[in-house]
């Protein structure tokens, strides 16, 4: 397996206007596409586990293979670290991993056989936005429109 490497992605333009790139560990293959060691807090569209490949002069990327991660991150106005305390352990449970810890975030992977309905369950029981909380999918939905949902995971979870 090849060593880890930190790469920059492009996660979007800043409020400034200005570029704004994400630092993401990987695995760098010998086709010099890039297999992610966590789910990123920014860059939108890809999950741990997923290989990525950069375009020629580019700062943009496609996704070479889906790992059938989800990326949820989960934000708050106070800090954190209650709702961690909290959350982990039940989304550990379903086989989920907390990537990324900060005051005020969490971004967790959890493959999507694990059902979409048990997962958006448990963050509902335990992120509350009346206490300034809240969870989204970084990898569910178009990076372009924020509403089309990928459907990635329809060729995944096909019985056999």
């Amino acid at each position: 397996m090849s060593a880890l490497q930190i790469i920059e992605v492009f996660a979007g333009t800043g409020a400034d206007g200005q570029p704004v790139a994400e630092r993401l560990q990987v695995r760098v293959n010998e086709d010099k596409s890039c297999q992610l060691v966590k789910s990123p807090a920014f860059v939108k569209g890809i999950a741990s586990g997923d290989t990525i490949k950069f375009l020629p002069d580019s700062r943009e990327f496609e996704i070479v293979k889906r790992s059938g991660n989800l990326c949820i991150r989960v934000i708050s106005r106070e800090d954190i670290g209650r709702l961690s305390e909290d959350l982990t352990p039940q989304l550990e449970k379903l086989g989920g991993e907390l990537d990324i810890e900060t005051p005020r975030m969490l971004v967790y992977s959890i493959h999507v056989s694990c059902g979409f309905q048990a997962i958006e369950k448990l963050l509902n029981d335990y992120v509350d936005e009346d206490a300034g909380s809240a969870w989204f999918y970084g990898n569910v939905y178009d990076p372009r429109d924020g509403q089309t949902p990928l459907n990635w995971w329809q060729d995944i979870l096909k019985p056999e």
